[in-house]
């Protein structure tokens, strides 16, 4: 079965078992979480759900990251979920197009923070709950992910499995634990009508329910045993095609954790190629948005449902508008935070290049979309000229990966209004050190957020 295999997998996992390279990369995708947690611990959507779990209150077990304070672990986990979602720059798997850190780590160090667990243990946590959270991301995906946010759906079992690690349940508990985390899988993508405040819920409540689902099977309460594959469980229910041998396939052997991508953009990761390919050609062209008369943009269907807008509303909405990201590349040679304002989503030369970019589905495109990130861009220059060009992976894959080093300089860039220099210096050291770390509240009480 299904479910019991993984419970065996998170129940056996232990951190001697890890290889080097696992350690190390899982040291960086906490410290990336944590620069994007901080950076939208200011923002609208953070600040109105920390203020609810403020007015409600909780035992002072974890913290919470926007303010500093202590809460329960299910409302920490809650606020940093969310927290850390909202920026759009939190790391993404491209198979099971899940942002995994934002619901499995929230989960692990709120739990890890009430029990006084060890860095090694965090991180063995956090490893099993990506790998559970990716590989059941990847037997659904694509057919769920028209309708299923999988960061919210399969991150729910991401979640649930870093925390029945930290609370070291037995493999009956998990699979109990598992269950009950299947049950509460929700979140329908709906929210991108609208560009609603929905989408930063989703991992904050993937956390919470995956640790709520942990906490209740330590207590011996019971879920379904076949949750995964059983014929009323999630897979058959949320998905008309799906493959239940990529949850098992190297299993204990593979780390998904290993094929996770990070972002350097502050967009929607189905952005990433077209805005890549066109910083490219910026630079190889020295063009600027007046030499443009029109950019075509091939793609695959997933980036069109998600990401073709020609007239966002908001900011956030901005950041799921191909065309959005193509002008503001073409424009400012970049596409951060800052670029995403009201200001710019106002720019009447933006606005008026919007409909110069075309975006258009592309089947040899749609084709590779399984196993990669591809795109086009052909852009026509009003002297007649055309320049195009292509890739397979944006930025921050394995396959193109980013270096330590500018993980780290992000992080600084991210975390560094929110923290105090001397601060910011020591969470690099502790998390990049997160092994050597006996106790994980040492780090959340030398971060001095709100001090």
């Amino acid at each position: 079965m299904i479910s019991q295999r993984l419970a065996g997998f998170i129940n056996n996992t232990e951190f001697s078992l890890l290889p080097a390279e696992v350690v190390e990369f899982t040291k960086l995708c906490v410290l990336d979480w944590l620069g994007s947690a901080l950076a939208g611990s200011d923002k609208v959507p953070g600040k109105i759900i920390t203020q609810v779990v403020a007015e409600l209150g909780g035992a002072p077990q974890a913290t919470v990251l926007a303010d500093g304070s202590k809460n329960s672990c299910l409302n920490a986990a809650l606020v940093n979920g969310a927290i850390s979602h909202i920026v759009e720059l939190d790391d993404v798997h491209k198979g099971a197009i899940i942002h995994p850190a934002a619901p499995v780590i929230p989960a692990a160090l709120s739990a890890a923070e009430m029990r006084g667990k060890s860095g090694k243990e965090l991180l063995t946590a956090v490893v099993v709950g990506y790998d559970v959270g990716i590989r059941v991301g990847e037997a659904v995906t694509p057919s769920h992910y028209y309708y299923w946010h999988t960061t919210a759906t399969c991150g729910t079992f991401g979640a649930n499995a870093a925390a029945g690690k930290i609370l070291g349940l037995s493999q009956d508990q998990l699979v109990n634990s598992l269950g009950n985390a299947g049950t509460q899988a929700a979140g329908l993508w709906e929210f991108i009508e609208d560009g609603a405040m929905s989408k930063h819920l989703h991992p904050g409540k993937a956390a919470m329910n995956g640790l709520l689902a942990a906490l209740l099977a330590e207590k011996g309460f019971t879920g379904a045993s076949k949750i995964i594959e059983g014929k009323r469980g999630f897979c058959e229910a949320t998905a008309d095609d799906y493959d239940l041998g990529k949850i098992t396939d190297g299993l204990g052997e593979k780390y998904k954790i290993m094929e996770n991508s990070f972002k350097v953009h502050a967009s929607c990761r189905h952005t990433h190629q077209s805005v890549d390919i066109v910083l490219d050609l910026k630079k190889k062209h020295g063009l600027n948005l007046e030499d443009v008369d029109k950019v075509v943009v091939k793609g695959y269907q997933i980036a069109l449902n998600i990401t073709d807008n020609p007239n966002p509303q908001t900011p956030y909405a901005a950041k799921f508008s191909t065309q959005f990201c193509v002008a503001l590349a073409l424009k400012y040679g970049r596409v951060g935070l800052e670029e995403f304002s009201e200001d710019n989503l106002a720019d009447p030369q933006l606005r008026a290049f919007l409909p110069r970019v075309e975006f258009v589905f592309d089947k040899q495109l749609d084709a590779a979309s399984a196993t990669k990130w591809p795109g086009e861009v052909e852009i026509v220059l009003k002297d007649g000229r055309v320049v195009t060009g292509a890739t397979d992976f944006p930025k921050g894959d394995p396959e193109n990966p980013v270096s330590r080093e500018e993980l780290i300089e992000k992080f600084k860039v991210l975390a560094g209004p929110y923290l105090s220099s001397s601060s910011l210096e020591r969470a690099i050291d502790d998390i990049l050190n997160l092994e050597r770390i006996a106790d994980v509240r040492e780090i959340m009480n030398r971060l001095e957020i709100g001090s």
